[in-house]
């Protein structure tokens, strides 16, 4: 290595200033050429601050082409942010470069989203040295956006209505500002000090009120990002932003129909603004336009939306006699609605202004009304051919890996890595290199399965040391002695089970024709047929079969004996035949004890512990205790429940696919990190409750506790998948909901979780069939919430539901503490909820 490189390395920016002055062309492009051969040979080394600061001067000054320059800079260890463009600048100016902005135009285009909002400065620097245009894509004006509210690197800042004025990327961004998505998160930064969150769109609408901006446009613009849509936080700035243009009624006017779908379809927040707006400008829409848009909105479920419609409504007819029929029948929409307080209002409504609904008699059933639940879906067949792999790690790469693709994977690449090895690396290499897969030695990426398999990619591609993987496998195994000796660091068993698994792979790799996995799911959920794990071991003979393979295998099979089966497993006359039978006839995996415990919060860690205040107080979860004769080597049925804030290793999405016939065990397994998708911000978790409805086997308190936490996650999609699991598990008659409600009302009643959230889905679900199991559901949850002094928020409205659910079942359940409430007295819509309640139960 030679000094400049190592100056490079060390982020010593005046040496290698000194060393590139006065250097002709040919030696440039020789540094050059060395200063990229060693930073690819650096797979592992990351550039921050100095370090790249360097590397972008030695790259500019060394380098023959902007492509060069852009990949370099580009790659994904390089990190931009906070790096000065100007020394960049000086060194082309003593080369003589002229294209600094090819540069700043690739890396816009090169670089993905967050690293390009962490060097959109230096890009942006490279344009303004060059006086050049601004890129109008996506990634560059967010990060253009980001950099209006965030702080500067040095001093303090002008205001943010003096720094847009001069701004002179404003007049060619603007217009994209409402056309790239989510781009108003970036936006609601403010003025970069967290001080004013309405910093931009306030100084927006200043500059239109000056004439700087086209006011016209604005709006617009506003209303064609409002229309598109986008994140509840992304919307937020441009609502504020109309807000603040104030339109008038001659400019609502002639927008009027944007406003009307907005009003009709836009979220909550959205249809208020258009709502409001509309009622503001007074005729500012066409009668027939809005008695159609009014039908829609009194069909929407937000209760204060409806509400101020049938307020306006009920205006309208009072002010305009000529239409109160028209207006009469409109509001008698809304006697459909799902709230029972709406329903009267509306039909109060329309019957002042003329309008007299015929009578409808509901005949109810005492049961869920759902189709049989379909049998769990076939898992995918084996990867074919080499092509088909390499598409599918493609695919896979730089993401989660779900199971059910890493156990495909894992199979595919037994199978064609030990017959078409040559091919397969081949075909495989580049798109490792294309995506710079590399190892990582931290500690925690030894236990995840993510990283594991990236090192059986590149062992099978030939790329790095083979020896080196070898004897790490082997070591991994020979550690693991009679079960994962690491599961008491308190990582998941599926992690070790995995990891086992993948080294067993490594070494499968060195043979010759490879059958495949025994363990290979033949159903979505991870489970194998009996009859087919039989089929493979008359298939496998004589050979050996591998130990965590076969384990996983055995595993992934239905409780319960299997006499016939083990019979003629027996006959086989192998180990592993001999080994399916016992565990054929002892009923596979033997249950756990379930225990429901609280457990509070960690230690406090310190004096500056700013995230220990933002846990929840308390969390309802499951312990596991295995059966006293059972020695649980592999971990998987023990939990001893961690305190909240304690780190959880996400495993959760692998769990199923270990014990698909073990609802109760999977289920409390990924408990907590269900409890953090309902006390926290954790998305993404419910997919795992709906794998764990498509699963068999009992659940228990684990389970019912799963999806009480599920109805109140706190992302709508989390929601969602519980609703679907609840659907299926009330089909297949596996839902306790008495067991739910009871965890349900519990859980609100102490604070634990958000009632509030949990009505939709249980609406839905009501809406979907399930009549009976949401109002024995509720049935369940309303006692402990009605025991207290102040009911939680969202008692009101299980109340209501639980009404609309006894009318149509017609089944009579006592609810305790029900007619206390009633006798309180008074006009609060909690006893008028309870009085409505006990009315459908007295009927």
């Amino acid at each position: 290595m030679t000094g400049f490189v190592e100056a490079v390395v060390r982020g010593r920016m005046s040496e290698v200033r000194s060393a590139l002055a006065g250097l002709d062309e040919p030696a440039r492009r020789a540094l050059g050429d060395e200063l990229v051969a060693d930073v690819r040979r650096r797979r592992d080394a990351w550039w921050w601050q100095g370090e790249a600061a360097t590397l972008a001067v030695a790259a500019v000054g060394t380098l023959s082409t902007p492509t060069k320059v852009a990949a370099l800079l580009g790659r994904r260890s390089v990190w931009l942010s906070g790096v000065d463009a100007a020394p960049v600048v000086d060194v082309a100016r003593e080369r003589g470069v002229t294209w600094l902005a090819d540069v700043a135009y690739k890396l816009a285009d090169r670089l993905p989203r967050d690293r390009m909002l962490a060097g959109w400065r230096f890009v942006a620097g490279l344009l303004l040295a060059e006086k050049a245009p601004p890129p109008t894509g996506d990634d560059f004006v967010r990060g253009w956006a980001a950099a209006q509210g965030s702080p500067a690197p040095r001093g303090t800042r002008p205001p943010t209505v003096d720094r847009l004025r001069a701004d002179p990327f404003l007049d060619a961004l603007l217009p994209r500002l409402f056309e790239v998505d989510g781009v108003g998160t970036e936006l609601a930064r403010g003025d970069g000090a967290g001080t004013d969150a309405d910093a931009l769109p306030r100084a927006l609408a200043a500059l239109a009120a000056e004439g700087r901006l086209d006011r016209a446009a604005l709006l617009n613009g506003v209303l064609g990002r409002l229309l598109r849509g986008d994140r509840p936080a992304a919307l937020r700035p441009f609502l504020a932003l109309h807000d603040l243009l104030a339109p008038t009624p001659d400019e609502v006017a002639v927008r009027s129909s944007a406003y009307l779908r907005l009003l009709a379809d836009g979220p909550g927040p959205v249809a208020r603004a258009a709502q409001r707006t509309l009622r503001e400008a007074g005729d500012a829409a066409e009668p027939e336009a809005l008695w159609e848009t009014a039908r829609t909105v009194l069909a929407r479920p937000e209760k204060a939306l409806v509400r101020a419609q049938l307020t306006w409504l009920d205006r309208l007819a009072r002010q305009h006699p000529d239409q109160a029929t028209e207006v009469g029948a409109v509001l008698a929409v809304a006697a459909g609605h799902p709230d029972a307080g709406l329903r009267e209002r509306a039909l109060t409504l329309a019957a002042r202004h003329g309008h007299r609904p015929e009578a409808v008699t509901t005949v109810a059933e005492p049961r869920d009304d759902l189709p049989p639940p379909l049998p769990a879906a076939a898992a995918p067949p084996p990867i074919a051919d080499v092509d088909e792999l390499v598409e599918e790690v493609a695919a896979t790469l730089r993401g989660l890996w779900p199971a059910s693709v890493l156990e495909r994977v894992m199979d595919g690449l037994l199978r064609l890595g030990t017959r078409d090895r040559d091919r397969l690396e081949v075909a495989l290499a580049p798109v490792l290199r294309r995506e710079e897969v590399a190892e990582y030695e931290h500690i925690w990426a030894r236990s995840d399965p993510s990283f594991e398999i990236d090192r059986l990619l590149l062992f099978v591609a030939r790329i790095g040391d083979a020896t080196r993987r070898r004897d790490g496998w082997a070591s991994t195994l020979a550690t693991a002695g009679g079960g994962p000796a690491a599961v008491a660091s308190g990582r998941p068993a599926p992690m070790w089970l995995y990891r086992l698994r993948l080294a067993e792979a490594g070494q499968r790799l060195d043979g010759r024709d490879d059958p495949g996995l025994l363990s290979a799911p033949t159903s979505a959920t991870g489970a194998v047929e009996p009859q087919v794990l039989y089929e493979r071991l008359a298939a496998l003979g004589d050979r050996p079969y591998w130990r965590w393979d076969y384990t996983q295998a055995l595993l992934r099979l239905p409780a319960g004996v299997d006499e016939p089966l083990a019979a003629r497993a027996e006959a086989l006359g192998t180990p592993g035949g001999v080994e399916l039978a016992a565990w054929l006839r002892g009923g596979g995996v033997p249950a756990p004890v379930q225990e429901v415990v609280t457990v509070g919060r960690r230690d406090r860690s310190g004096r500056y512990d700013w995230s220990y205040d933002q846990l929840p107080e308390r969390r309802r979860l499951v312990a596991l205790t295995p059966p006293a004769d059972v020695d649980d080597r592999f971990g998987l049925l023990t939990v001893r429940p961690a305190a909240i804030g304690r780190r959880i290793f996400d495993a959760g999405h692998l769990w199923p696919a270990v014990l698909p016939g073990h609802r109760g065990v999977v289920a409390a397994q990924v408990l907590p990190e269900l409890a953090m998708a309902a006390q926290e911000d954790f998305a993404g978790r419910g997919p795992v409750l709906l794998t764990l409805a498509e699963c068999t086997g009992a659940g228990g308190p684990a389970l019912d506790l799963a999806v009480a936490y599920g109805l109140c996650a706190r992302h709508e999609a989390d929601r969602v998948a519980a609703l679907d699991a609840l659907l299926l598990l009330a089909a297949a008659g596996d839902l306790d909901a008495p067991a739910v409600g009871g965890h349900l009302g519990e859980m609100g009643a102490q604070g634990q979780v958000i009632l509030t959230r949990a009505v939709t889905p249980l609406r839905d679900a009501l809406a979907s069939g399930a009549r009976l199991s949401v109002w024995r559901l509720l049935a369940a949850a309303l006692p402990p919430l009605l025991a207290g002094p102040t009911p939680p928020r969202g008692t009101p409205d299980l109340l209501a539901l639980a009404a609309e659910a006894a009318t149509a079942t017609g089944v009579r359940i006592e609810v305790p503490g029900l007619a206390d409430v009633v006798a309180r007295g008074g006009g609060s819509r909690l006893v008028a909820e309870a009085r409505r309640l006990t009315a459908a139960l007295a009927a």
